[in-house]
């Protein structure tokens, strides 16, 4: 008979963590499992890429109330759902007031899903394991039936502002915590030492053979417009990613003498920023936003370098990508960051500030020998890791 394995998502829409998840979806064998996925909301240009294997939940309205506009649930019939956010906020801003702790997403996430949860119905399904693979753990707590419950990880903890007692209530109630890298699990035990026994680590799964030939596809908008190099980042357009600061990094480049353009593919809350950062760095014909692509390989091929220039991170999915793809690889000097890459073999590590991270890119550019060696590095380097699925078949009890 075969075991039953429950995914909770809040969407599919593009981000490392959708990604990550369909990575592990396209890689389960499915003649011993069967996997249910139960999102709050069917939207996201990742939600082609489940596998018809895949057993998508029905929808269940009062889940899409995380995300609906507080403004529209009060003049709906789900007014009470857009009181319960309104409370949710006010009992954060008294907790920090209390414990003079900022407020941040995390934060606020453990709020509303608190102030949700009591209006939310059961998921239906019995299943041998149940992951809450993004976001407060809490639905998997009280509205799956599941013998073993996982919550997954996918930051550096020590980043995040929660409030520690909710955390604490909660992680008390979840047999295993997953992050996607050791230094993330490290971190995750120095916040919570109570919990290092159930902390794990479980790397994000890489469909190498898909990637491939999904990079095969030609395309057209991402020009060189006759400029010597193509620098590349993928992501949201958040604090966390930092491309706010790529106009300024990419006007200190070009000012030393170095001809770029820099694309930049992703969405989100941030893009306001980014556009008035590069208006007043005048770097409107160097700096180009793409927006969402749900396939990113061919441009991450067709680029001469990709950079992740982020403030934080818990193991950036688009790096080991770019990797696969032989390209020379770039980060900033991030927390985790020699979890993501060995720096001078298969790609480089640049301060955090503006100057540090331009000198370096530099320096890269103008070493050709340098980047052939990362490029021969990637290439000879095996990054398959299937074998991170195991751990996950092993979370599930006899």
């Amino acid at each position: 008979m075969k075991k039953k394995i429950i995914f909770i998502m809040p969407s599919m829409f593009m981000g490392g963590a959708e990604r990550s998840l369909i990575g592990i979806l396209n890689t389960i064998d499915y003649e011993k499992y069967e996997v249910s996925l139960f999102l709050y909301r069917h939207e996201g240009e990742f939600l082609r890429l489940i596998p018809p294997q895949v057993k998508i939940l029905p929808l269940m309205e009062e889940y899409e109330t995380f995300d609906v506009p507080i403004k529209k649930l009060l003049f709906s019939k789900k007014w009470k759902y857009g009181m319960a956010r309104i409370l949710a906020k006010i009992y954060m801003k008294i907790h920090c007031i209390r414990t003079h702790e900022r407020a941040g997403v995390w934060m606020a996430m453990q709020y509303i899903s608190k102030a949700l949860l009591s209006y939310l119905p059961q998921i239906p399904g019995k299943y041998d394991l149940g992951i809450s693979f993004l976001g407060i753990p809490d639905v998997l707590i009280e509205k799956i039936d599941a013998e073993v419950k996982v919550a997954w990880n996918h930051t550096d903890y020590s980043i995040l502002n929660p409030d520690k007692k909710r955390d604490k209530e909660i992680y008390s109630q979840i047999d295993y915590i997953v992050s996607v890298s050791e230094m993330c699990t490290c971190q995750f035990k120095k916040v919570y030492p109570e919990f290092a026994r159930k902390a794990i680590t479980i790397e994000n799964l890489l469909n190498i053979e898909l990637l491939t030939e999904q990079a095969k596809k030609v395309i057209y908008d991402m020009p060189r417009n006759g400029h010597k190099y193509i620098l590349l980042s993928i992501g949201r357009y958040s604090d966390a990613k930092n491309f706010d600061n790529i106009p300024t990094i990419c006007k200190i480049i070009r000012e030393m003498g170095v001809d770029i353009i820099w694309y930049i593919i992703g969405y989100g809350a941030e893009e306001r920023l980014i556009r008035q950062r590069i208006e007043e760095e005048k770097m409107e014909e160097f700096v180009i936003l793409l927006g969402k692509r749900s396939n990113p390989y061919p441009y991450i091929k067709k680029c001469d370098i990709y950079v992740q220039p982020s403030r934080y991170e818990g193991k950036a999915v688009t790096v080991r990508e770019a990797q696969i793809l032989q390209k020379p690889v770039v980060i900033t000097n991030f927390p985790t960051a020699y979890s993501q890459l060995r720096d001078d073999v298969d790609g480089i590590i640049v301060p955090m500030d503006n100057r540090g991270c331009a000198e370096g890119i530099t320096e890269l550019i103008l070493n050709k020998q340098k980047r052939n060696r990362l490029i021969e590095n990637c290439r000879k380097t095996n990054y398959s890791n299937l074998d991170e699925l195991e751990k996950l078949y092993m979370l599930m009890k006899d």
